[in-house]
């Protein structure tokens, strides 16, 4: 990957890491809503939408 990309991503690891367990939710709340559990699975689906991608691209990794 060119540098000047991965400047403009600058993503961490734990970015990747709340990627990564968003995606496990998104998976989880539609599994979920298959079974017609229509009380927890927007919750968990809100949570994912909009609490955790948000905070994974807009939070800055930590330079050590």
């Amino acid at each position: 990957m060119p540098k000047k990309e991965k400047e403009r991503l600058n993503l961490g690891k734990f970015n990747y890491l709340l990627l990564f367990v968003a995606a496990v939710l998104l998976i989880a709340g539609y599994l979920i809503m298959s079974f017609n559990e229509i009380t927890i699975s927007p919750i968990i689906l809100a949570i994912a939408y909009v609490i955790i991608i948000p905070l994974a691209f807009l939070g800055k990794p930590k330079n050590k």
